[in-house]
């Protein structure tokens, strides 16, 4: 019988084959009380599991192939902070040496209070991280108690269609029929260590019972370019070993033992989608010119410095947006120091070929609180979004923003950065930001270590700084939109709140006002003005944007390409009095939509 199974779209097109079923991973945990003089053997346990688990992640990254998505390697990255984060070890140390919980039961306690400070975290990225950590206490769990990973590699050679590939289960659903079928892979939930124990070949796409739009399933499937639905919840109950699946990344749907009719029609829709990729791809090298001359740079978004190769790949004209805080998450009080921040940033401009970074500061706070003695000494705020975060945070301590900012510039010795500051409202802020910059460079200069001019830009995310851009350009060389965080503060919308997240509204007249005013000042100013949300990214805004005189756009870089079509179909003349009319409309969505 054919039913429908609806999640989240995270990566387009459109996936058919036999399922490849992974359940839920979850190892049984006993809970019992020990003896005190047993305390130091579950230490012990836990720490030895800990360390075999590094050592498999660390071996894995070693025999990484060439082809693997750099996200991949940038996840690993993540699992082995996490495997070292203090506040893991120190709080299952306190479960078992205080309370005498033995070693799995003090193991998953602390789990469970360091993932509901993630469930409090503002950012959806970081706040899917508890799926992280998670899956490297998961595996823990595994060696302490002897278990196998739930994923094998599939056996080599032809296999019979509708094998369960990779679970050691063989049906015959073709007898005698030895050819290869696709396979898409239905799971609870798999980390980025399973994952490579695929060739990337294997799987035409991805369902999960769990995950969003940025979770590392969602990354890694956007990095190889295949479908992938996810928080489809019960999926990998409902489905089952080798049925037929259709996968509808645009959609976010998983159709299960499909009809003919619906199988024929998938069929063409997903031969459509291959020609248009294909149209696409040979757009790679094309420059973004519009009908009428108007020359288009598309950025690209990244979050370690490895990303910089697939930004490349993709065709990006640079880096937009450099999300260094990834670097500071789950260290505890090891938070990275000059050497290492600069050894990162260096890698992104140089891994750029020439290409300019724009690198933003530190953006945690009370959302994204870090961990260890900063996250002690931090005040706690009944409503994190409004509280100690992004250039707040980095003013707050100017050590710690000195030694990021020294860092950048001498990044800026190997190539061109340009340097953005988060969250910034009050020209004093501006003010005191600057001077810290200043500071930093007389250090460097002071210790004779080179370093590199940078492009100072404000991230425009705050109505009051929309409203008083002219300001703003009066201390900056550039400014760059983040709608995410400017559509969530005007409308006064918590879009990690399903009661209300139905509000978020990027096509809401004021948010648009907001963006069409900004873009407009930096024209009359003669700076650049660049859009980094998730708005940027999205082709059914690319000429609305343009029509508001937008000219810089920083996405994803799987977006890139559809984006770069949209703009060379483009007349900006001719969309400019269009989408004046767009914002000055009650309903801007059905005026687009039309």
């Amino acid at each position: 019988m054919t039913f429908a199974v609806h999640g989240l779209a995270v990566a387009r097109g459109i996936a058919i084959g036999r399922a490849v079923l992974v359940g839920s991973s979850r190892v049984d945990v006993a809970h019992y009380f020990i003896e005190p003089d047993q305390v130091r053997a579950e230490i012990l346990r836990v720490r030895d599991g800990r360390n075999a688990v590094v050592e498999e992640l660390q071996r894995l990254q070693a025999e990484m192939p060439a082809d693997a998505p750099p996200e991949l390697a940038a996840l690993l990255d993540v699992h082995l902070m996490l495997l070292q984060d203090e506040t893991l070890v120190s709080g299952v140390k306190h479960w078992i040496t205080d309370r005498l919980y033995n070693a799995e039961w003090a193991l998953t306690t602390q789990l469970e209070i360091i993932a509901r400070q993630f469930d409090e975290m503002e950012d959806e990225y970081l706040r899917e991280r508890k799926a992280d950590l998670e899956q490297v206490v998961e595996r823990i769990l595994r060696y302490m108690k002897g278990v196998a990973s739930p994923v094998a590699p599939p056996p080599p050679g032809p296999r019979r269609s509708g094998a369960a590939v990779g679970l050691g289960l063989q049906q015959d659903l073709l007898p005698g029929d030895m050819v290869d079928v696709p396979l898409v892979l239905v799971a609870h939930d798999l980390s980025p260590a399973d994952m490579l124990q695929f060739k990337q070949s294997v799987f035409a796409g991805f369902v999960t019972d769990v995950g969003g739009k940025t979770s590392h399933t969602a990354i890694v499937a956007r990095s190889m370019d295949i479908p992938a639905v996810v928080g489809a919840r019960a999926a990998s109950q409902l489905v089952r070993q080798d049925d037929w699946v259709i996968i509808d990344g645009d959609a976010g749907v998983m159709i299960v033992d499909p009809s003919p009719i619906i199988l024929a029609e998938y069929g063409f829709r997903q031969r459509q989608a291959e020609l248009e990729r294909g149209r696409l791809s040979r757009l790679l090298h094309t420059p973004a010119v519009t009908l009428d001359g108007e020359r288009i740079e598309l950025l690209a978004n990244i979050e370690q410095p490895g990303d910089a190769a697939g930004a490349v790949r993709a065709g990006a004209a640079g880096v937009g947006l450099f999300r260094s805080e990834f670097m500071f998450m789950g260290r505890g009080d090891d938070l990275p120091g000059e050497e290492e921040q600069y050894r990162a940033y260096r890698a992104a401009v140089e891994g750029m070929q020439g290409l300019p970074v724009t690198l933003r500061t530190i953006d945690v706070g009370a959302d994204k609180p870090l961990d260890g003695k900063a996250a002690k000494e931090a005040p706690s705020h009944l409503n994190p979004a409004l509280g100690l975060r992004a250039i707040r945070w980095s003013l707050a301590d100017p050590s710690m923003f000195r030694t990021q900012l020294r860092a950048v510039l001498r990044a800026a010795a190997h190539g061109p950065v340009n340097l953005l500051f988060p969250m910034l409202a009050h020209v004093g802020e501006i003010r005191q930001t600057l001077a810290q910059v200043d500071m930093a460079r007389a250090e460097l200069q002071a210790q004779g270590v080179p370093y590199g001019a940078v492009q100072l830009g404000a991230m425009i995310e705050v109505p009051a700084a929309a409203l008083i851009v002219r300001r703003f350009l009066q201390y900056f060389d550039f400014l760059s939109i983040g709608t995410n965080d400017l559509i969530q503060y005007t409308l006064a919308i918590d879009r990690a709140d399903e009661s209300v997240a139905h509000l978020y509204d990027p096509m809401h007249p004021a948010v648009l006002q907001l963006v069409a005013d900004v873009i407009a000042e930096g024209h009359r100013q003669g700076k650049s003005v660049c859009l980094c949300g998730e708005a940027a990214g999205d082709v059914s805004m690319t000429k609305l944007l343009l029509g508001l005189g937008l000219r810089s756009f920083s996405m994803h870089p799987a977006q890139i390409l559809a984006v770069k079509q949209e703009v060379l179909r483009s007349d900006t003349r001719k969309l400019a009095p269009w989408a004046r009319t767009v914002i000055d409309a009650d309903s801007p969505a059905d005026v687009l939509g039309g």
